[in-house]
């Protein structure tokens, strides 16, 4: 990290900020062509957890390359300056993960990862059924790196 005053070394600061994410990014590349989308998740502490459709082309960069990496940001704001528009900037605490992805099979894992992306934005308890099951995906990444960085207001 080329800024070290803004690192985040405590991995209990990288879990708060995941853990308070709603969107996070699934970075992947195929062919020497990058390819980034937005995903609901869920994070065990170790692992991401997301689901896709039956096909697409999220699956297609998967099969290519299971090397991915994951962008997640909370705080976001905009810090104007009243005199340069070249001091503008922002306020925010980001993580970035880098690791590998694989499909989860085990209909009782993929029910459990199910589930658990489910109480990232839900506390209510959801029956998942027999058709809902079927008509996805489910996929872990297992994190190699965590990057956190943050910079307050100034």
């Amino acid at each position: 990290m080329r800024r070290r005053d803004k690192e985040i070394k405590e991995r209990k600061e990288i879990d708060k900020i995941i853990n308070r994410c709603t969107v996070c990014r699934l970075g992947m590349a195929k062919d020497n062509i990058p390819y980034i989308v937005p995903l609901s998740f869920a994070y065990d502490g170790l692992n991401i957890y997301f689901h896709t459709a039956k096909k697409g082309q999220k699956i297609e960069y998967i099969n290519s390359n299971s090397q991915v990496c994951l962008e997640f940001e909370t705080d976001i704001k905009l810090i104007s300056d009243e005199t340069s528009p070249c001091q503008w900037g922002f306020s925010f605490q980001t993580v970035f993960c880098q690791g590998m992805v694989t499909e989860i099979t085990n209909k009782e894992k993929r029910v459990e990862a199910l589930k658990l992306i489910i109480a990232h934005y839900s506390e209510k308890k959801w029956a998942l059924d027999e058709r809902m099951l079927k008509s996805v995906r489910v996929w872990q990444v297992s994190i190699k790196s965590w990057t956190g960085s943050s910079s307050k207001d100034r």
